[in-house]
């Protein structure tokens, strides 16, 4: 097993139980698409296609993302197709998971320490008073460009329950109680362009294994954002795994959440 993808299977499933009714086999692969930014339109439509399939999408979106002030340097993101907390409210009332994806998308190890936790705190603060029943302590911190360092980590780490960045997934070296020891979850992305293929090989990859736990990132469909996943092809992957008996597709606040 790829250790740079997959969180150990012992502990994911001898938990999978907690999926399925105790007379269905557990679950041995976890996969999480984890769509970062927040753009409107494509959000409403990968909701609906997850939807479709009974599932609930895994949404990452820019705190200040909707206001005029926002400022960014990445052509692929502005405040005309970002949505707003009205849309992640209603987003979320549907089933859906939404977690913070930092204050302005910068790089917190391109700044000092105190300015990052200042966008940091920024960030979780605006959550809280603008997402119905949002919690820091139960939520998954997302990582602008999935760059992250030791100490703004730590910091995070203080205020909620794990958080998300470039790279394996960080794990104690003991078996027992594997994943409630789990605060730092590695994912892996492609682009700038459709990244359809790359997203077929990981998995396929992934389902060659034993196990463990999958987290792909991804960003808008068709042509928003970078890297963006084809909405036909996001369909027919949805459609192909949820009929794998050994396979569950879940938010990874969510799966953190069941088996901590």
């Amino acid at each position: 097993m790829n250790r740079r993808n997959f969180l150990s299977l012992s502990t994911l499933a001898g938990a999978g139980f907690a999926f399925g009714h105790c007379t269905q086999a557990p679950k041995t692969h976890f996969i999480t698409l984890s769509f970062d930014d927040g753009f409107k339109r494509s959000c409403y439509r990968i909701a609906e296609i997850f939807e479709n399939h009974g599932l609930s999408a895994c949404f990452n979106v820019i705190a200040s993302g909707h206001l005029d002030s926002f400022n960014t340097t990445d052509a692929w993101i502005g405040p005309a197709i970002l949505g707003d907390f009205d849309d992640w409210n209603t987003l979320k009332s549907r089933g859906h998971e939404v977690m913070p994806h930092s204050w302005e998308h910068l790089n917190l190890t391109k700044v000092s320490l105190e300015k990052a936790k200042e966008n940091v705190d920024k960030c979780l603060d605006y959550f809280e008073a603008n997402l119905e029943g949002y919690i820091s302590g139960e939520a998954v911190y997302n990582f602008a460009y999935n760059a992250s360092n030791p100490l703004i980590e730590d910091y995070i780490l203080q205020r909620t329950s794990a958080v998300r960045t470039g790279g394996w997934l960080m794990l104690k070296d003991r078996r027992a109680n594997l994943l409630s020891e789990t605060k730092k979850l590695g994912c892996w992305g492609q682009g700038p362009d459709n990244c359809d293929d790359y997203v077929e090989k990981e998995i396929n990859d992934f389902l060659n294994t034993s196990g463990g736990w999958l987290i792909l990132n991804l960003h808008g469909l068709d042509n928003e954002g970078w890297g963006p996943i084809s909405t036909r092809y996001l369909d027919r992957l949805l459609h192909r795994l949820v009929r794998l008996p050994q396979v569950s597709v879940r938010p990874a606040g969510e799966i953190l959440k069941v088996h901590t």
